[in-house]
């Protein structure tokens, strides 16, 4: 099915668009501003699909494709989250733990509970399906936090463009593939997901154009009659909008 190639596809570039943004973690030896939070999430999902797809679960390999793509994000993600830990600050690597651990618990639990209690692969499919929708949704919807520091500073500096994009390719294509297989398991959570895309490639584009206006610092020289001496004066223009009398007030005098 053309769709399913082109999901496969779209979600290979979304689990390998963070390769440019670790680029720059290596390069500066520093995971700066940017959120683990995706990336764990990313995981989750990657996770439970893969169970999902594998034969006890499903009949057969039906759900093959699943299994062989999220495969392949279980191990990207897996290293980005170990170089993202790696370069972290020690506040970051808690919050790191404080996401990951209960990811690995409830993936584990989800695993566990699917193959020991249920006994026929509908009853499991419900079950682990149930578990992938709060994990894509989760996965989907972890963005959002990003979003909203776009907002605030109005600088998309930690908002990597490639990977809303694809984020909104991939769901946009496993929406059709779940709808068109009648596997609502598969639907539902890129029907939240496909909005979501959008409206972070709609906050992308209206903020990318935007930044801080820039620090000029001028400093002028003058001769202190009284004392005898020069005087330096540090001027910081923080904003060229704004009033004259803001601007006078913003000043360092050295000696």
């Amino acid at each position: 099915m053309h769709e399913l190639s082109t999901g496969n596809g779209a979600s290979l570039l979304l689990y390998t668009a963070p390769v440019l943004t670790f680029s720059r973690v290596f390069k500066k030896k520093s995971t700066e501003e940017f959120s683990c939070l995706p990336y764990v999430m990313t995981l989750f999902n990657c996770l439970i699909y893969t169970w999902y797809g594998l034969p006890i679960v499903s009949h057969c390999w039906e759900n093959f494709p699943l299994v062989s793509i999220n495969g392949v994000g279980i191990v990207l993600e897996s290293i980005f989250i170990f170089v993202y830990f790696c370069y972290a600050s020690p506040k970051e690597k808690i919050k790191v733990g404080v996401i990951f651990v209960p990811v690995i618990v409830v993936f584990g639990l989800t695993t566990a509970i699917s193959a020991v209690v249920f006994e026929d692969h509908r009853h499991r499919k419900s079950f682990v399906g149930s578990v992938g929708l709060v994990a894509s949704i989760s996965m989907y919807g972890s963005p959002l936090i990003v979003m909203k520091k776009v907002i605030e500073t109005k600088s998309v500096e930690y908002m990597p463009f490639y990977l809303s994009f694809f984020s909104f390719l991939a769901s946009s294509l496993w929406l059709a593939y779940g709808l068109l297989s009648h596997d609502l398991f598969l639907a539902l959570p890129n029907m939240v997901g496909t909005p979501l895309g959008i409206l972070q490639l709609i906050i992308y584009f209206k903020y990318k154009n935007k930044k801080e206006a820039p620090i000029t610092t001028t400093v002028v020289g003058k001769w202190d009659h009284e004392k005898n001496k020069s005087k330096l004066e540090l001027v910081v223009d923080v904003d060229h909008d704004a009033d004259a009398d803001d601007n006078e007030k913003k000043f360092m005098n050295a000696c």
